[in-house]
């Protein structure tokens, strides 16, 4: 119980004064995963649309793999992406192992298939009847992309959502790949780590608490424009 008690006194006065290295560990955080959750759902949802509407040989196999990229180990993701920017690897004369775009690079390979995956299953799930109302109109390219994209408005809300949340909550990818640098690739989530195999419960505490305030801030947004898009139908 004492162990409990000095830790969430530190962790209101860590909270309390504003201590600068938790702030900036939070503002790398929602660069970093707010980059990786814009180009994931860019790259998933343009892939989800391609997969669900047009037709070509090898879809169903497409499909399928972006199915099993939803359940695929992040450590799985982290070891792919530095043995590819390895120092040694193909790409390692670029220089990314250990800096904040790898980090980026495979936090959008875990989000990615997941992002594509919920897109296809949302533009999949509307009638078939609209496209053909679609065609009938004389619709372009652009027109039927924006209508069709509206109807599924709200599956895309939700592979947003989804694709954040599988890039806020990584570890394992980013210690492999960002190597918990101090001021450099040090996230909420490995910083946490980090502190609870020192023992500093009260400071990993309090980091806890700021990435579940910034998941909440993030959810009420999403959540709330989800309600607007429904209210709308």
């Amino acid at each position: 119980m004492d162990l409990i008690r000095d830790a969430i006194r530190e962790t209101f006065l860590l909270l309390s004064q504003g201590d600068s290295e938790i702030w900036s560990i939070t503002l790398r955080t929602l660069i970093i995963c707010g980059c990786s959750t814009i180009i994931s759902f860019g790259l998933g949802a343009s892939a989800g649309f391609c997969l669900a509407v047009l037709p070509f040989r090898g879809r169903a196999a497409l499909v399928t793999f972006a199915n099993t990229g939803m359940g695929m180990p992040p450590v799985i993701a982290g070891l792919l992406v530095a043995v590819l920017l390895w120092r040694s690897g193909p790409f390692g004369g670029l220089n990314l192992i250990y800096t904040p775009i790898a980090m980026i690079i495979s936090q959008c390979v875990i989000a990615i298939p997941l992002v594509a995956a919920i897109t296809a299953g949302a533009f999949m799930s509307l009638p078939e009847s609209l496209f053909l109302q679609i065609r009938s109109l004389g619709a372009g390219r652009k027109e039927t992309l924006f209508l069709l994209a509206y109807e599924a408005r709200l599956g895309l809300m939700v592979a947003m959502m989804a694709g954040f949340g599988a890039v806020i909550s990584e570890v394992g990818a980013a210690m492999m790949v960002g190597g918990n640098l101090a001021g450099d690739t040090r996230v909420l989530t490995t910083a946490t780590v980090l502190l609870v195999s020192k023992g500093e419960f009260g400071r990993a505490l309090a980091y806890g608490i700021v990435l579940l305030a910034m998941v909440f801030i993030v959810a009420v947004i999403l959540t709330s424009v989800q309600n607007l898009a429904r209210k709308r139908i």
